[in-house]
């Protein structure tokens, strides 16, 4: 079965790194493709996103704010399934339901960094079938843990595991000063180590994930109360 991975990205050569198949790469920057696909030798071959080829399964791998639209026109070309890794579930699945209503449906959304693989990947099926059981066996083969679950259940926790948990970690970037080596406490290390982490990542990613998961809001509110309120209580409050 050949695979078509739309979006040259980091997770679109983590699937098709992960994946035993043959892949081509579609991407607007063509250079990106030739790239990713030259990385997989000779299971690499590079695609136009206006061609007419079809493929066994198409994987969709593109921001989240364009997942939407690139299914309505890609998903067309697959001969069995459309599976995405873009990050956020319900609206992808309802995209691949209307533009590919008899293929095999599933949303993957690996909760780490390409280079960290293997993790956690959550998935949630719309429709299964043969061709995303044998992903699954290779994501499983690969090492990682899947993780079902409803696609409403997963967008909803990732407003807490991206969303808040990076606007936080950037606030205190933001509001951190350096300190004399030798007077870090473990947490103030342990923030700064996270702070290190989020901040050399790609801004497009975390603004994307803000623009989804809103985040953002929700830490301002937590800092007014912090600001406002009874010290006391919004300690008790974090803690329950």
């Amino acid at each position: 079965m050949d695979v078509l991975v739309v979006g040259a990205g980091e997770m679109g050569r983590w699937f098709a790194r992960t994946v035993s198949n043959a892949v081509a790469f579609a991407d607007v920057d063509e250079s990106a493709a030739r790239d990713a696909a030259d990385a997989l030798g000779e299971r690499g071959s590079v695609a136009s996103l206006d061609g007419e080829t079809r493929y066994g399964l198409v994987c969709v791998a593109v921001p989240m704010d364009a997942a939407a639209e690139v299914i309505e026109t890609q998903a067309g070309r697959a001969q069995q399934a459309v599976v995405d890794v873009t990050g956020q579930m319900t609206g992808p699945l309802a995209a691949m339901a209307r533009a590919a209503p008899a293929r095999e449906r599933v949303s993957l959304h690996p909760l780490f960094a390409g280079e960290s693989a293997p993790g956690n990947v959550a998935v949630s099926t719309g429709a299964g079938g043969p061709a995303t059981d044998g992903v699954l066996r290779e994501l499983e083969d690969a090492g990682n843990t899947l993780v079902e679950v409803e696609p409403e259940e997963h967008d909803d926790a990732m407003r807490t595991v991206q969303g808040r948990t990076h606007a936080a970690i950037l606030a205190f970037a933001l509001t951190a000063e350096d300190v004399p080596d030798g007077l870090e406490t473990p947490v103030y290390e342990e923030l700064r180590s996270l702070a290190d982490r989020v901040t050399s990542g790609t801004p497009r990613v975390y603004g994307d994930i803000q623009d989804a998961f809103d985040g953002a809001e929700d830490i301002r509110d937590a800092a007014e109360r912090l600001a406002n309120e009874e010290f006391a209580e919004v300690y008790e409050d974090a803690g329950r």
